[in-house]
């Protein structure tokens, strides 16, 4: 059969011309291509843009011909409902390897979302991460440790790779039961190269989705090597996942305790071992880069700010040795300082894509018809000017009376049903390894050798956000 390609284009033009889109506020261009969104993405500055563009059109963007942005709470709490939340959009599908990595995270169906949380959550509550505290403790220590070992003998330590390490291996010792010891041996290993090899593919997949499948004919280097990676990591989990489930079987009365532990458990009501080493993958990618970035700008702009760190130092410093989390929780302004930073630089500031569902639905009085995608981000949640005065500066007293508006708009772990199960765990390591940092180096500020400049933290984001150099070089005097 032959199509009149040329009549087909002068349909799509007209239907996006007539769309009841075409009267929402946007860049001309954004009603007949999506190129320029597409530029900005692949550049890793496409939170920035969208966020430029509120600031000129307001809170409802058109974005593309089939992308509106929202960046309102009543808009974010209507895609990201508890009750009936919008499907992922097709984004997800993509970062799933077109749909052959499902996970909790990637999946798009409701149902698997909803039993997979249902025995993913318990090990991951407040109460449920109090039997593993020690893990989380033990490995800020010994990460301070090294840095101050760093500092030492360079004049200068790299609190990236430390935070990297340090987070790698809480999350590696609760998944599989055995740290990688990345802290100890002061270096990567293959698994850690393999996790950046997969975040860049898993960049590329949502850029270039058809280079992806034409990749499966074709041998393009950089996939193939990728590919390779995944595949590595998913065998190594496989691994960790099955001699745990050895050990479970020869003492069951007494396993060392992990986020998965119960499953092995749960009997039919539990999940398969290829869900658990997917899952359990999805646990090393998403919860070790986001917490390292998280503290690495922790550390860089409290580093920066005298009367910021002279506050935070003094409050930790009031801890009692054997602190623990609970003590740390009631910290108010090392609380203010983590919220603060989780604005600024969330580790997840881009795009959270939604399909608008059959029939279409409203969103902020705005008509979205089938199949649009809707989306929020907190990079422009977390610097609406009338939410959040002077959005740009760092500021943590700013939460000392946070407003209703200031805790809606706040939104570093996604929002509704499927809001980050991780954030627990997150927000204590990040309560852990501030304290321990600021008590042992009081006097820690940026260091500025090896060519280290501030401009080496310009936030680059893809789907997660990173310090453009990836490093962030700190001293003590």
């Amino acid at each position: 059969m032959i199509y009149d390609t040329t009549n087909s284009r002068q349909q799509t033009l007209f239907s996006r011309a007539r769309s009841p889109l075409a009267s929402l506020p946007g860049p001309w261009y954004s009603k007949w291509t999506g190129a320029v969104l597409h530029f900005h993405f692949i550049r890793g500055q496409r939170p920035p843009y969208v966020q430029r563009l509120h600031e000129k059109y307001g809170r409802i963007v058109r974005i593309s011909p089939n992308q509106v942005d929202f960046s309102s709470v009543t808009a974010a709490k209507r895609i990201h409902s508890y009750t009936r939340p919008l499907r992922k959009g097709h984004m997800y599908h993509d970062l799933a390897g077109g749909g052959k990595f499902v996970n909790i995270f990637s999946t798009q169906d409701f149902e698997y979302h909803q039993r997979h949380r249902r025995l993913l959550s318990a090990p991951l509550s407040e109460s449920g991460l109090k039997g593993v505290e020690h893990v989380v403790e033990e490995r800020a220590k010994l990460a301070v440790q090294r840095i101050g070992e760093e500092m030492k003998s360079e004049g200068r330590a790299d609190v990236m790779k430390w935070w990297l390490f340090f987070s790698a291996d809480v999350i590696g010792e609760l998944s599989f039961g055995n740290s990688f010891r990345m802290l100890e041996r002061g270096s990567e290993n293959q698994y850690t190269l393999d996790l950046k090899m997969v975040s860049k593919l898993g960049g590329l997949r949502v850029a270039f989705p058809a280079l992806t499948r034409f990749a499966s004919h074709v041998r393009l280097p950089i996939l193939t090597e990728a590919t390779a990676g995944s595949l590595r990591m998913r065998a190594y989990a496989q691994e960790c996942i099955q001699r745990y489930e050895r050990i479970v079987a020869a003492d069951p009365t007494n396993p060392k305790p992990t986020l998965f532990t119960k499953l092995f458990r749960a009997g039919e009501e539990g999940m398969s071992q290829l869900e658990i080493v997917q899952d359990a993958q999805t646990y090393i990618s998403a919860g070790s880069d986001t917490t390292a970035h998280g503290l690495t700008f922790l550390v860089w702009a409290v580093c920066r700010d005298e009367e910021v760190k002279r506050r935070l130092v003094e409050e930790v410093a009031t801890l009692s040795e054997g602190y623990k989390d609970e003590d740390l929780k009631v910290l108010p302004y090392l609380d203010q300082v983590i919220h603060e930073i989780l604005r600024l630089y969330a580790s997840v500031p881009a795009a959270l894509p939604r399909d608008a569902p059959s029939g279409g639905c409203e969103i902020d009085g705005c008509w979205m018809p089938e199949g649009t995608t809707v989306c929020t981000q907190a990079y422009s949640m977390h610097r609406d000017p009338i939410v959040f005065s002077e959005p740009g500066r760092f500021l943590p007293s700013r939460w000392e009376n946070a407003t209703k508006e200031m805790t809606d708009a706040w939104m570093p772990f996604g929002g509704g049903a499927r809001i980050c199960i991780g954030l627990h765990l997150a927000m204590m390591e990040l309560r852990h390894a501030t304290a321990t940092f600021f008590r042992a180096y009081p006097n820690a500020k940026v260091s500025y050798k090896d060519g280290f400049r501030d401009d080496d933290m310009e936030q680059v984001a893809y789907f997660l956000m990173y310090p453009k150099n990836k490093r962030c070089l700190v001293e003590t005097s």
